[in-house]
């Protein structure tokens, strides 16, 4: 593949996963934080149908963070839940509102999305997504990297 149609095939991940993330967002199928997260994948990972790990250039030398995204990380593989590492955790609180009621900021280091309790998700952004992040497993990437990039 040419970087030209390496370029395109990322602008066209990257948009997906903001149509994803706006799409899960008003049906409350979005949870943010580790924590959170780790509670939500213990008690329902059938229903996880992605995982994004976020990080911007300082949470690298976080230790707690990058062993609790090595365990998450691990849970998601032995689950086939698709994982992206996502850079831009700005952008990422745009995309997802990032503020909690009365202004404290949210966890988004690690956000789940979840199907809808109503009925499987069949959304082709998400399709997107699950091809990408599979034939990112074909090439050996486990865990691809996404830029989400500035509006």
């Amino acid at each position: 593949m040419c970087v030209f149609e390496s370029s395109l095939r990322m602008d066209s991940v990257e948009k997906a996963l903001e149509e994803v993330l706006t799409a899960a967002l008003p049906q409350g199928c979005i949870t943010v934080g580790v924590y959170e997260a780790a509670k939500s994948l213990n008690a329902d990972p059938d229903n996880v149908v992605l995982c994004l790990l976020a990080t911007d250039e300082e949470d690298v030398k976080d230790v707690a963070l990058q062993i609790h995204f090595t365990l998450i990380q691990a849970f998601c593989c032995e689950n086939d839940i698709d994982i992206l590492r996502v850079n831009n955790m700005r952008r990422l609180a745009e995309i997802l509102e990032g503020v909690k009621p009365g202004g404290e900021s949210m966890d988004l280091h690690c956000v789940l999305v979840t199907n809808p309790q109503s009925s499987a998700w069949k959304d082709p952004a998400l399709s997107k997504l699950n091809r990408f992040c599979r034939d990112s497993r074909g090439l050996d990437q486990w865990v691809p990297v996404i830029n989400l990039p500035e509006r």
